[in-house]
């Protein structure tokens, strides 16, 4: 028997948590680790983290969370692919994916899958992101299948769909209070790209001016913490 556990153990898929909530990875490390073809290899909670833990391990799956402090996880996404494009990588986010769904998948992520969610559909996700599958829920699914079949407007819900991933960042920044200048040293931007970028958000969402770009993304962003709090 302890023959057998060894070898289901050596077998199992190695996967990497990232996440900067202590009590989420304990969750999801202690759901994974009652599977005997599933193991947690590595947590981190940072993206700077993953991307060394990437770089120096073999992983079959990276979890990550959307919202993480050093960058954006649509950015560690393309990263991570970058660094290890045969990795498939499954979000798991409190954030709205009629939102970030299409976001994540775009951006070459496998799988997005909300965070209230059960454990059995956690486990779902894993396996069906592990065996080359793409999963998000039905509702996501069917919408994503209208837009790339072209049955659908690609932005026909929320306006800020209408951004692309960098101006999505810059968008955040500013409803975070965080200034043009402040925005390219975070960024990595020039002062000149980061204005380029507010004036295309401002054009997308209707937005005149600086104030109502502040205050519609203020609104925006603070929507999204309150949701936050209640996960």
């Amino acid at each position: 028997m302890a023959a057998k556990n060894k070898k289901s153990s050596l077998s199992a898929k190695r996967i990497l948590i990232v996440d900067d909530h202590p009590m989420m990875r304990t969750g999801l490390a202690q759901l994974i680790g009652n599977e005997p073809d599933l193991k947690v290899a590595a947590e981190a909670d940072t993206a700077g983290q993953a991307i060394d833990l990437v770089a120096k391990q073999k992983f079959d799956l990276a979890l990550l969370d959307i919202s993480l402090p050093d960058k954006n996880g649509l950015e560690l996404i393309k990263d991570l692919r970058a660094l290890k494009p045969e990795m498939p990588i499954l979000v798991v986010s409190m954030h709205d994916e009629m939102i970030y769904a299409e976001r994540v998948l775009r951006a070459g992520g496998r799988g997005y899958i909300m965070k209230q969610e059960g454990g059995q559909k956690f486990l779902k996700a894993i396996r069906a992101v592990l065996a080359g599958q793409v999963f998000v829920s039905e509702t996501m699914s069917a919408r994503i299948m209208e837009i790339f079949s072209g049955r659908s407007p690609e932005h026909s819900g929320s306006p800020v769909q209408k951004l692309s991933d960098r101006e999505f960042e810059v968008f955040q920044l500013v409803g975070q209070g965080v200034g043009t200048r402040a925005t390219a040293e975070q960024l990595h931007l020039s002062i000149k790209t980061v204005e380029v970028h507010r004036a295309n958000i401002k054009g997308k969402l209707g937005l005149k001016n600086a104030t109502e770009l502040l205050r519609f993304a203020t609104r925006w962003v603070d929507a999204q913490g309150q949701a936050k709090k209640q996960d």
